[in-house]
C-alpha cells in the first residue's frame, strides 16, 4: 500500500515535471529558451521541444510580417511648407536573438521603430519641395526613407517590408487659411459672371427690343401700304361701277348717306321736301286728314 503512494508520487513528480519540460513553438512564432535570462537556445522552426524546468523559461517572439502605424509628424519642407504626414510600416523579425537582446519586446520594438521612421522622414522630405511630396517623384522619396531606416532596424534584428505615406496634408491652420482663399476666389469669379450676364442680358433685351420696333414699324407700313392699295382697288372699282351705271351709283351713294344719318332715332334733319337730299324719295306729300 504505501509503496504504490510512493509509485502514484512519483508518477505526479514526473508527469508534473513533463508538463514543465515541454512547448511547442507554433508555426507562426519562433522562440528563445533562456536560462535564469541568458539566451541558451534559438528555435527557428515548428514543433515540439524541451526545456529545463523551472531552470529556463521560453519566449516566443512573432515571425510573420507586423503592422505599425506611426503617429502623425509635422514636417518642414525645404520651401518652408508645412506638412502633416501618417505613414505606416511593415517589418519582421529576422532575428530573434538580436531582437531579444536590443529591445527586448514588441512593445518597445514599435516604439523604436516609430521614432526612427518620424526621424527619417522628417530628414529626407524636409530636403524636398512641397510640390515634390505631392508628385510622382514621391515613390523616390519613401525608397530612401525604407532605406534609411532598414540600416538602423537591422541593429534591432527587424527587417523592414516596406513604408508608406498614408495621409500627407496642410496643417489644420494652412488648411482653413487655402479654403477662404479660393472661397474668397469663387465669390469673385461668381461676381464676374454675375455682372457679365447682367451685361449679356441688356444687350440681348436691347436687340430684342430693337428688333421688335423695326418688326413692329415693317408691319405697320406693310399693312398701310395695303391699305392704301385696298383703298386705291375699292376706289377703282367705285369708279369703274359709275361709270358703268351712274344713276345706280348715286341711289347707292344716297342709300348710304341715309342709312348713317337716318339711323338711331334721335337724329333730327330739318330740310325743305324738294331738296336735293330727299331726291330719291320721290314726291313727299302731306298725309290727308
Amino acid at each position: 500500500m504505501k509503496a504504490g503512494k510512493i509509485l502514484l508520487s512519483i508518477i505526479i513528480l514526473l508527469g508534473i515535471v513533463t508538463f514543465f519540460s515541454v512547448f511547442v513553438v507554433k508555426e507562426v512564432n519562433q522562440a528563445i529558451v533562456l536560462q535564469f535570462g541568458d539566451p541558451k537556445k534559438i528555435i527557428l522552426k515548428p514543433g515540439l521541444n524541451f526545456k529545463i524546468p523551472f531552470i529556463q523559461n521560453v519566449v516566443f517572439l512573432d515571425k510573420r510580417i507586423l503592422n505599425l502605424d506611426t503617429p502623425p509628424e509635422e514636417v518642414i519642407a525645404s520651401d518652408q511648407k508645412r506638412l502633416i504626414v501618417d505613414a505606416f510600416a511593415r517589418f519582421q523579425i529576422v532575428d530573434p536573438l538580436k531582437f531579444y537582446i536590443s529591445v527586448g519586446n514588441e512593445r518597445v520594438a514599435r516604439s523604436r521603430l516609430a521614432t526612427i521612421i518620424n526621424s527619417r522622414i522628417r530628414n529626407v522630405l524636409g530636403q524636398q519641395e512641397l510640390q515634390t511630396l505631392l508628385s510622382q517623384d514621391r515613390s523616390k522619396q519613401m525608397a530612401l526613407i525604407q532605406e534609411g531606416v532598414n540600416n538602423e532596424a537591422e541593429n534591432f534584428g527587424i527587417k523592414i517590408v516596406d513604408v508608406r505615406i498614408k495621409r500627407a496634408d496642410l496643417p489644420q491652420a494652412n488648411s482653413d487659411a487655402i479654403f477662404r482663399r479660393m472661397q474668397t476666389e469663387r465669390e469673385r469669379e461668381a461676381k464676374e459672371f454675375r455682372a457679365k450676364g447682367a451685361e449679356m442680358a441688356v444687350t440681348i433685351t436691347s436687340t430684342a427690343d430693337k428688333e421688335v420696333t423695326v418688326i413692329l414699324a415693317d408691319a405697320q407700313k406693310k399693312s398701310e401700304i395695303m391699305k392704301g392699295e385696298g383703298d386705291g382697288e375699292r376706289n377703282r372699282i367705285f369708279a369703274d361701277a359709275f361709270g358703268q351705271d351712274p344713276e345706280f351709283f348715286a341711289f347707292y351713294r344716297a342709300m348710304q348717306a341715309y342709312e348713317k344719318s337716318l339711323i338711331g332715332g334721335e337724329t333730327s334733319l330739318i330740310l325743305s321736301p324738294d331738296s336735293e337730299f330727299f331726291k330719291f324719295f320721290g314726291n313727299i306729300k302731306p298725309k290727308a286728314e
